[in-house]
């Protein structure tokens, strides 16, 4: 039987997250919530981690921030960006930075879902575009 996907998903939005993870397990993935990036990073869920959800505006550090520093240190996790706050210049920054997908909340659950589909043939692709 295939494993399933698990997808972390990083909000400080305590409803947004709950939601989202709520929405993710009723679909059949493992989600993982995390509050803050910081969080994320002190986790030991990198490794299984196949797709990050995050926040673009979050205390401390944001979405975008860190799917940077994980690209940086080799932890290519295809990423999702969410955001309450849509702005052009934000959008492409994240998508030209690798960025998968950028969502603005509320989010309809099947654009989400193909976001997911999306990042996971990217992470099955070995992390190259195919």
């Amino acid at each position: 039987m295939p494993k399933k996907p698990v997808i972390s998903v990083i909000d400080d939005d305590v409803s947004v997250r709950e939601g989202t993870v709520d929405l993710l397990n009723s679909m059949g993935f493992i989600a993982k919530p995390f509050q803050r990036a910081d969080d994320f990073l002190k986790s030991n869920c990198h490794p299984s981690t196949s797709c990050l959800i995050a926040d673009v505006r979050m205390p401390g550090m944001s979405g975008l921030e860190l799917h940077n520093r994980l690209v940086g240190s080799g932890n290519l996790i295809p990423t999702i960006l969410i955001t309450a706050f849509p702005n052009d210049r934000d959008r492409e920054r994240a998508l030209q930075a690798g960025v998968k997908c950028y969502l603005t909340k509320p989010f309809k659950e099947d654009d989400l879902l193909a976001c997911i589909r999306t990042a996971l043939e990217y992470r099955g692709a070995g992390g190259r575009e195919s």
